[in-house]
């Protein structure tokens, strides 16, 4: 099962959420994005693959970042 980090701009700034936790807030979406990137290396290494995914638009997310799983190539 991929660990999901989850990018997200909150009332008070930048969040990030990983399984039922939140955390920050952080001062910018790039604060956030190396924190999360940072904790989704740590866990990928020790046991799974992981996924930094960020909010581009209200409840709509683009990955960042993934360890351990193939990148998609886009078809000819």
């Amino acid at each position: 099962m991929t660990a999901r980090y989850y990018v997200l701009q909150g009332d008070d700034g930048w969040m990030i959420r990983y399984g039922d936790g939140m955390f920050g807030p952080y001062q910018s979406r790039d604060e956030a994005l190396l924190f999360a990137i940072d904790a989704a290396q740590h866990i990928g290494r020790r046991r799974r693959d992981a996924k930094v995914l960020v909010e581009d638009v209200k409840d709509h997310f683009l990955t960042k970042w993934s360890y351990g799983e193939p990148p998609s190539v886009p078809l000819a």
